[in-house]
């Protein structure tokens, strides 16, 4: 076992849900909680003057999200282990996470075994999951799957039009193209990206990095 106690600090804006892990935090000597917060404001200011081995983070916070409260705790503190802790199943939200330098991802419905069984694989240098969440980041979503299609110039200058909400008429006058044209790559677009209209194609195309910002 560790020969000092591990100082945790649990970020999240539910009261019940940080009095819950105190609960269940108490009868584990090697694990101290350090401080608790219900938002995000004061955490960097904290870890800049304390030690803090692992931050257990909840991502829906009232004044910040917590993925990018991530991303700034591991600019300020590198060493210390980030676990987001949320409702949030989203693979998509888990994979940014882990980018923005989280080491693990915990639904809340974990247990207290699981919970502990994260927490030493995070001091441990590893990145870490509970049980349902690796089934969730094992299985891709069909548009992810999906290969980029690939577009024309003149597909490419529409898609980012259309982005911005722009109408096949104004687009047209843009371009100086007819409507009817631009009707046609717009149909074009829609049937490359398997999209039922033109809000869904640009869903697709945003999560394939294919807007520009």
């Amino acid at each position: 076992m560790q020969s000092h106690k591990i100082n945790i600090v649990i970020v999240d804006d539910h009261p019940i849900v940080i009095e819950g892990l105190k609960i269940m935090l108490s009868d584990k000597p090697f694990f101290h909680i350090a401080k608790t917060f219900t938002n995000g404001g004061e955490v960097i200011q904290f870890i800049k003057s304390n030690e803090v081995d692992i931050i257990l983070l909840d991502i829906s916070l009232p004044d910040i999200s917590g993925i990018q409260l991530c991303e700034e705790i591991k600019k300020t503190s590198p060493n210390t282990s980030v676990i987001m802790f949320s409702n949030r199943s989203e693979r998509s939200i888990i994979m940014q996470c882990i980018q923005n330098g989280a080491s693990g991802y915990l639904l809340k419905n974990v247990s207290l075994e699981e919970l502990m069984e994260c927490f030493h694989g995070a001091l441990s240098g590893n990145i870490v999951f509970c049980n349902e969440t690796k089934n969730i980041i094992s299985k891709p979503s069909p548009q992810e799957l999906t290969t980029t299609p690939r577009l024309t110039k003149r597909e490419k200058q529409i898609l980012q039009f259309l982005a911005k909400g722009k109408t096949s008429n104004e687009i047209a006058d843009e371009l100086f193209l007819s409507p009817l044209t631009v009707d046609t790559h717009r149909k074009n677009l829609l049937q490359k990206f398997s999209a039922k209209n033109s809000a869904e194609l640009v869903h697709i195309a945003v999560q394939q990095n294919m807007i520009l910002e």
